[in-house]
């Protein structure tokens, strides 16, 4: 018989009854896995402060510093997608995917209708760069200031106006200032030459943007208030940036939720790149991409290194590098036999914002955007610099693509540097410069001078969407179709601004095919033809991409 002292009697029902509440609670709980881009341990990210354009004047946006918010999150919140089957090349054969090159609905992109210029080896296209004024048309006093580099997104089809601009503004000092304002375009000529909602120029309008019509500010431009954040280390190459203070050439653009959001270069301090050892003193030119509910920053693409990109996290917190470690990269170097010495030494930069692209037709009424018709593109410049100052001599521009679904492969990169109709590239003369421009032609065979120099050199800020589609809602914004026209932002010389109204379909022509992932046995190019058909009807034809049947 077992004796148990009178205050210890209970003590065993107690830790029965006890067990059979923990085996209860145990087996009634749910376990939910969450979502891939949450990390549970991290608190919510405080909500966006919406403050009115009004009062953006008395107003200091605040900045969240999260530079030493470095952990590594689980690697199970990296991907939203199987990275083992986008990666895995273990199967002991090499692999021949060239996936979604050989995707028929990207033939588009590989076409070439246009010879590039002998010398310089640009292609130019048609459209014109604009002059964009920052004075409105009633301002309350004269205003003297210099407007460069801007950064244009379109505002949604009900608003009173029809673009926003952020330009760069000099000061008397070293400081760095930005301004903005609302704009819209006018035109000059007839009505069949405008875009839908555009207005005809007026005498005042022609006096600041120029004969050719072009952008004003409809609103007194407002100076953009953001405080400085310190800076861990400036020394050495990144000294001179404390004598130039004030945030650097900010992008604006559209988010794939229709938020309007604006990245500040140079100095980053709520976005970061991890793990730590992968940063740099300073950060500039990065982008964003969205797929789904998901944001992604695009931090760099070069010849040597590949690209990396990362996935947004929540309150600056990003992934480490989701770049497909098969991929070979896209940017090509200048081969070290190359006889003009303008073609040399030049640097790959990421120069805009992204914009998603369907490879059909609004007006196509069978066009429907799928995971095989749908691609990312952005601006990337090559950068070079004159032989004795060191000093920017041009920044020749390529547009990139990329697939908009994971593992967002890269696809192609522009053939040559694109021009647009009225600008020069430094390096060669003019006579080189428009030796295939029909007007400059037949300038000459009149026996009058021809065309000169536009500009020293011209930057790419960003690119948008245009003003004017039906039904233009801020969440379709960030997405566009060939037929949609993309509003370029372009700085001239550090000393003035304008934009190119172009078609998407004629930006992203000409590419070279990217080589696709590296296999064991070769880089999975075998058995396709990458050569120029001959001519027909005076136009190139496209490349051939497909194997011979």
């Amino acid at each position: 018989m077992i004796y148990l002292p009178p205050l210890r009697r209970f003590m065993l029902p107690a830790l029965i009854l006890l067990a059979i509440i923990v085996f209860y609670k145990s087996s009634s709980r749910v376990h939910t896995p969450l979502p891939s881009f949450v990390i549970q341990h991290f608190a919510t990210p405080p909500e966006g402060i919406r403050i009115p354009i009004s009062e953006l004047k008395q107003h200091r946006l605040p900045i969240l510093n999260v530079s030493e918010n470095y952990r590594s999150p689980p690697h199970q919140y990296y991907y939203s997608y199987d990275k083992d089957a986008a990666t895995n090349s273990s199967s002991g054969s090499s692999p021949k995917l060239l996936q979604p090159i050989l995707n028929p609905s990207l033939a588009v992109l590989f076409r070439c209708p246009r010879r590039p210029n002998k010398f310089t080896n640009h292609i130019r296209l048609p459209n014109l760069i604009h002059n964009i004024s920052g004075i409105p048309s009633s301002p309350v006093s004269l205003d003297s200031r210099a407007f460069w580099n801007p950064t244009i997104i379109s505002l949604p089809y009900w608003s009173k106006n029809q673009y926003l601009v952020v330009s760069r503004i000099l000061t008397d000092g070293l400081h760095q200032e930005n301004v903005l304002c609302e704009a819209n375009i006018c035109y000059v000529g007839t009505k069949r030459m405008a875009a839908p909602g555009e207005i005809p120029c007026t005498q005042d309008d022609i006096a600041h943007v120029g004969p050719a019509g072009g952008m004003r500010c409809a609103t007194p431009p407002m100076l953009l208030s953001v405080p400085p954040t310190p800076a861990e280390y400036c020394a050495g190459k990144t000294a001179h940036y404390a004598d130039i203070p004030g945030f650097h050439d900010p992008r604006i653009f559209w988010s794939g939720k229709g938020e309007p959001l604006m990245m500040v270069n140079t100095h980053l301090t709520e976005l970061t790149r991890n793990p730590p050892e992968s940063r740099f003193p300073i950060e500039k030119n990065w982008m964003f991409f969205f797929s789904g509910a998901e944001s992604f920053l695009h931090y760099e693409i070069s010849p040597r290194g590949g690209r990396s990109f990362a996935k947004l996290l929540g309150g600056g917190l990003t992934t480490t590098n989701l770049t497909d470690p098969l991929e070979t990269p896209c940017l090509k170097e200048i081969s070290s036999d190359e006889p003009d010495p303008v073609k040399k030494n030049g640097t790959w930069h990421q120069a805009t914002n992204s914009l998603r692209l369907v490879l059909c037709e609004r007006s196509d009424a069978n066009c429907k955007p799928n995971k095989d018709n749908t691609v990312f593109f952005a601006v990337v410049h090559r950068k070079h610099l004159d032989t004795i100052f060191r000093l920017p001599l041009r920044y020749e521009r390529y547009f990139i693509v990329w697939s908009a679904y994971a593992p967002f492969s890269m696809l192609g990169v522009s053939q040559h540097p694109i021009l647009m109709a009225n600008e020069t590239a430094s390096g060669w003369s003019p006579a080189e410069n428009w030796d295939d421009d029909a007007e400059n032609i037949e300038l000459l065979k009149q026996g009058r001078e021809g065309k000169g120099y536009w500009a020293h050199f011209t930057y790419t800020v960003s690119i948008a969407y245009a003003w004017g589609r039906e039904g233009d809602e801020p969440m379709w914004k960030n997405t566009g179709f060939l037929d949609d026209e993309v509003v370029l932002g372009v700085g001239v010389d550090d000393a003035g601004q304008g934009f190119a109204r172009v078609r998407a379909g004629e930006l992203v022509q000409c590419l070279r095919a990217c080589p696709g992932r590296r296999g064991e046995g070769g880089s999975g190019m075998e058995g396709f033809e990458m050569r120029k058909e001959g001519e027909e009807e005076g136009r190139w034809g496209p490349e051939r991409l497909f194997p011979e049947d």
